[in-house]
């Protein structure tokens, strides 16, 4: 199949789903096409059957904000007839849903007249917090409606879509995936990453996301601190945002700053993930949790809230451990008792990879997004 993808090419969730399907999808012999504003973080230079089509955005003075749906929308349709598209995936309803319904449009009325079909993949804050804005609502069910295949990434999600929005067309779940191979814990690898940041005996923490407010970083250090009054140990943050200036405000005032790690931005994070024991993950809100699922692979053990698609993930008491939003108590004593208890930890974490593989793995998953594109084919011949 020749598959056009578009997501945002930052360093979310949704991105980084997008970008790992389309390089699973080119190793099984699909031509990919990715068509965005700039090439996806997870993109490693040249990959056989991967394409990368820039869309430029003109800026005038007429705009006071560039009409980047209108020129996605079109680089859509060129690349589609440049390249005999079979479809269109976009992650994300707005506005990606929209160009390429507009896009679908246009080739149709072209001098071709062929029909373009494209799957929508609903990744969380397109629903929860885009959507739900009165001005966004009706086009956000509109383009989800005009889809001609919707997935979402956890039961969570499509129920909530469903019920808020009212969707009558049918929201296959389809869940994020993790490549096994790439996420595993390599002995070796973990003793030179965990030699650059911890001692040998100390323990090693891991928090991965963008440093929103509906990550609740200032729980992260909340519960790094009360971890750090009973063990010597360190916090790796992996990633950015607004809310990293209030932790490392945090860090300082309760005298762990220097045990507070901000690693940044990482375009590669399977190495730094695995080398931690406990990965932290006190969301207020999560669609899915796919910090959680790296972490698993890895045999770290996730301690999360139990909140949106997160119990679909992490089964507590099993894979890892659940906590409500907020409760910075209970999942600091969570973490306490399993770094009191090394085997129990380990062995956690081996259950948890064993979960990861048997349900989450990107070979899996990939089949059902194949699958899926041939039923949405059929049904649009």
């Amino acid at each position: 199949m020749r598959i056009g993808i578009t997501c945002y090419p930052t360093y979310g969730g949704s991105g980084v789903v997008a970008t790992e399907l389309g390089l699973e999808l080119a190793q099984r012999g699909h031509e990919i096409h990715f068509i965005s504003y700039a090439q996806p973080i997870r993109l490693r230079g040249f990959e056989p059957n991967i394409h990368y089509h820039e869309v430029e955005v003109s800026r005038y003075p007429l705009f006071d904000y560039p009409p980047y749906d209108l020129a996605l929308a079109t680089r859509m349709a060129e690349v589609a007839q440049l390249y005999d598209l079979d479809l269109l995936h976009v992650h994300y309803a707005i506005p990606h849903s929209v160009s390429a319904m507009l896009a679908r449009q246009m080739l149709a009325e072209g001098p071709r007249g062929r029909r373009l079909p494209f799957v929508t993949t609903l990744h969380g804050t397109d629903i929860t917090l885009v959507g739900l804005d009165r001005s966004y609502l009706p086009i956000t069910r509109y383009s989800i409606e005009q889809s001609d295949g919707v997935t979402a990434i956890s039961n969570y999600l499509r129920d909530r879509t469903v019920r808020v929005f009212d969707v009558k067309n049918r929201i296959e779940v389809i869940y994020n995936s993790v490549n096994c191979d790439v996420y595993r814990r390599d002995p070796e690898a973990v003793a030179k990453t965990r030699a650059e940041y911890a001692t040998n005996d100390e323990r090693v923490l891991v928090h991965l996301s963008n440093f929103r407010p509906v990550k609740r970083l200032t729980d992260v250090i909340e519960i790094f601190d009360r971890v750090h009054k009973r063990f010597p140990s360190k916090l790796l943050l992996i990633g950015d945002g607004p809310d990293r200036s209030v932790a490392e405000w945090l860090s300082v005032q309760k005298g762990i700053h220097k045990d507070v790690l901000f690693l940044g931005k990482q375009d590669q994070v399977q190495d730094k993930v695995a080398a931690a024991d406990i990965m932290l993950m006190p969301s207020e809100l999560e669609s899915f949790g796919l910090a959680a699922l790296e972490a698993m692979a890895c045999e770290v053990v996730p301690i999360a809230t139990r909140a949106g698609g997160v119990p679909e993930v992490i089964d507590h008491g099993v894979t890892g451990y659940l906590a409500d939003v907020g409760d910075v108590e209970t999942m600091s004593r969570y973490a306490i008792e399993l770094l009191t208890h090394e085997n129990q930890l380990r062995e956690m974490g081996k259950r948890a990879r064993a979960i990861a593989l048997e349900r989450f793995c990107s070979t899996k998953i990939v089949k059902q997004y194949e699958d899926f594109y041939r039923r949405v084919l059929e049904r649009s011949a």
